[in-house]
């Protein structure tokens, strides 16, 4: 299946002295891309129960090249793997520009769990979120 495409900026204030975009940036360049998957997608297709509760429980980040401010957008490709009960994993390509022909910049992963914020404990993925998450199946 075809992943789910983001595109992110990258603004000024995003560089450090080095002039390149540093790892605080880049894990949060990777969370605005899954939130337009998780939150923005997801609720565009009716799947509204991630914005209730999903905690991140894992985030591994590997670095191919650096970033910086001349790239300006980001395109970040995301697939879904490894469903469970109440987890599941994104897998994420950022290039370092907006076209798919751009070279990979970083690769990462997130684990997320869904989480009952009232009961302060895990909860199951919904038949719903399944299906959704499932259409980016890696």
């Amino acid at each position: 299946m075809a992943p789910f495409v983001a595109h992110v900026a990258v603004r000024w204030t995003d560089q450090d002295v080095f002039q390149h975009v540093n790892h605080a940036v880049a894990v949060t360049l990777l969370e605005e891309a899954r939130i337009q998957l998780v939150f923005d997608e997801a609720a565009a297709a009716g799947v509204s129960k991630f914005a209730t509760g999903l905690l991140v429980t894992e985030l591994p980040v590997d670095y191919k090249r650096q970033i910086s401010y001349r790239s300006r957008r980001l395109r970040v490709a995301m697939t879904v793997d490894d469903m469970r009960a109440a987890a599941f994993r994104i897998r994420y390509a950022m290039h370092d520009g907006p076209e798919e022909g751009d070279a990979v910049a970083v690769t990462a992963q997130t684990r997320l769990a869904t989480f009952d914020l009232a009961s302060q404990r895990p909860r199951r993925l919904t038949p719903e979120e399944r299906e959704f998450l499932g259409r980016w199946a890696a």
